[in-house]
């Protein structure tokens, strides 16, 4: 199984999926057991396989969770991307301050990575039993893809802003 529930969550929930990377992971995971398994201390592994499990009434609990989730934040004045954009902007300041070049080294392995792995599966004919492995890293590879994205060129959390603001304006 090559795909992160977290991707899933991420697509259809982003506020949710921005709380789950931040100082609220916590509550977001919460919130997500609530919903999905009916009990707030389930696992990852239960809040994964719920999700994974390919039930429509999961998606719909996820996608309902994530409008009280996002009005919730709202009522207690939390700007999650104000959060995350603070933690990258301190993570920036930090590389910069240090000399570090270690993120630069990192996003490097990650892009050459992905692309190298994105390569072989599409030229090699992988054997049976490393097809899942190799899916797998591709799945995390492409995770961590987005995310030295988000950290070199930011989010598009305002560009999503802005859609929902323009789709609300065309409904009205």
């Amino acid at each position: 199984m090559g795909f992160d529930w977290k991707s899933m969550v991420g697509s259809i929930a982003p506020t949710i999926a921005t709380a789950l990377g931040g100082p609220l992971a916590g509550m977001a995971t919460k919130a997500l057991s609530g919903a999905l398994l009916g009990k707030e201390d389930g696992s990852e592994k239960e809040i994964s396989e719920a999700l994974l499990s390919g039930n429509p009434d999961n998606l719909l609990k996820l996608k309902e969770l994530e409008q009280s989730f996002a009005t919730r934040m709202k009522e207690l004045d939390i700007d999650l991307e104000k959060i995350a954009s603070e933690d990258r902007n301190s993570a920036r300041q930090r590389e910069v301050a240090l000399k570090d070049n270690a993120p630069k080294i990192l996003a490097g392995v990650i892009v050459t990575g992905f692309f190298a792995i994105l390569a072989t599966i599409s030229c090699v004919e992988l054997p049976e039993a490393s097809r899942q492995p190799i899916n797998l890293l591709l799945g995390a590879l492409m995770t961590m893809l987005t995310q030295v994205g988000n950290y070199y060129f930011g989010s598009s959390a305002g560009s999503s802003r802005k859609n929902e603001m323009m789709a609300r304006m065309l409904n009205k």
